[in-house]
């Protein structure tokens, strides 16, 4: 019987012998072989292991049939492998990205805003972003080039620059561009076109405190007694700086005395009249001129405004009420206003006393009386501000 063998490995009609290879040879086989063999020798067919390791070096096999595709490697001259270069305009690219925003950012910090608009920052701008352009033209530089495009669009002069000026006009650091004249003005213990005279003269601040808490109290007293009205005290006294006009801030300020609200509602046009009227007699006892009535038309505010502003054309129908008064020539503004939400027909005005009420802890409705005065001067800075005045004209 005879033997049967495994079927040849090649199949083709020179008896078992490997295909022929293409014109000029396998790129890699004739690379492999070439000055090995002598002239005249008859070349040997390689074997498998031989066409595998010129074929699939050791280190690029992989244990999987399905990834014998390998992508082609770089190599030198003495055939060593190579990674992509990067080139030295990308480097440069970066490095100038990243050193201009160091810059800005300084910048930034001591806020100079006037610098990051100046030709000098624009001209660095514009060689930086010709180096990021060039870096990203190019094969080498295109991976670096990306990273200091994506740097220079978060930072560069527009982004930065509008942040420094936000950052300076709201905390008004613009001392370092400014002359010693306006240095000096910034500094006015007054108000500017207002005559410094007239804030020694005048009510001090102290004196304004005491007359509003006589008159509130008195008021609260009165009212309790004759219309049995609670009381609750919104918010505390309070006094800011006034701005002198010229870029800072005066030794005077505003003051805000503490509110004081009823617990109750005031309803009732006749009730409404009957409790302004006795309000405005208290006053008259502590030097307050005699009350107007701004929701009335007859105070001669425009009445287009009224309804706008109180909920109504007249005040039988209008939500809000506001009588004021003062101390002229002295600066104290006293207000006593009303609220009534039974003339409220849209709940507009409920929803927005809903909100405030929600916000301060204040009654929804009923009465508040407040006192304010404008430009007030301590007693305890009189010395201050005249010595301060001395430097100025």
């Amino acid at each position: 019987m005879v033997e049967r063998s495994d079927p040849p490995r090649y199949v083709s009609d020179s008896a078992g012998a490997p295909p022929v290879p293409p014109p000029g040879g396998y790129r890699g086989a004739r690379r492999a072989l070439l000055g090995q063999v002598p002239v005249g020798v008859v070349e040997r067919a390689p074997t498998k292991e031989a066409r595998d390791e010129t074929w699939f070096p050791a280190e690029n096999r992989v244990s999987s049939p399905s990834s014998l595709a390998l992508r082609p490697r770089s190599t030198t001259p003495d055939g060593s492998a190579t990674g992509p270069k990067r080139s030295l305009l990308g480097w440069v690219a970066l490095g100038a990205v990243i050193a201009f925003a160091i810059v800005m950012l300084i910048l930034l910090a001591v806020g100079n805003a006037d610098a990051f608009f100046g030709a000098t920052m624009l001209v660095l701008q514009l060689v930086v972003v010709g180096l990021v352009v060039a870096a990203l033209a190019t094969r080498g530089g295109r991976t670096l080039g990306a990273a200091a495009l994506t740097v220079a669009l978060v930072l560069n002069v527009g982004t930065l620059g509008a942040l420094t000026a936000v950052r300076v006009a709201a905390t008004g650091s613009y001392a370092g561009h400014k002359t010693d004249k306006q240095k000096l003005w910034e500094a006015y213990p007054g108000i500017k076109d207002k005559d410094p005279n007239r804030f020694l003269t005048q009510q001090s601040l102290e004196q304004l405190q005491t007359i509003a808490d006589e008159t509130m109290t008195d008021i609260r007293t009165r009212l309790t007694a004759e219309y049995g009205f609670t009381w609750v005290k919104v918010s505390d006294a309070q006094d800011r700086p006034e701005r002198n006009g010229y870029g800072g801030e005066s030794m005077l300020v505003r003051y805000a005395s503490p509110v004081w609200a009823t617990t109750q509602p005031v309803t009732g046009y006749a009730h409404k009249l009957e409790v302004m009227r006795t309000i405005d007699a208290i006053i008259a006892q502590h030097g307050w001129r005699g009350m107007i009535a701004f929701n009335d038309p007859a105070s001669g505010v425009d009445p287009s405004v009224i309804p706008k502003m109180y909920g109504g054309a007249t005040p039988q129908t209008q939500v809000d009420w506001e009588w004021f008064s003062d101390e002229q020539p002295d600066p104290g503004w006293f207000y006593a206003t009303m609220t009534d939400l039974a003339n409220d027909a849209s709940g507009q005005y409920r929803a927005s006393r809903e909100q405030t009420s929600q916000r301060t802890g204040e009654p929804l409705e009923g009465l508040q009386l407040a006192v304010v005065g404008r430009y007030m001067l301590s007693a305890s800075k009189v010395d201050a501000f005249k010595k301060a005045l001395s430097k100025y004209p």
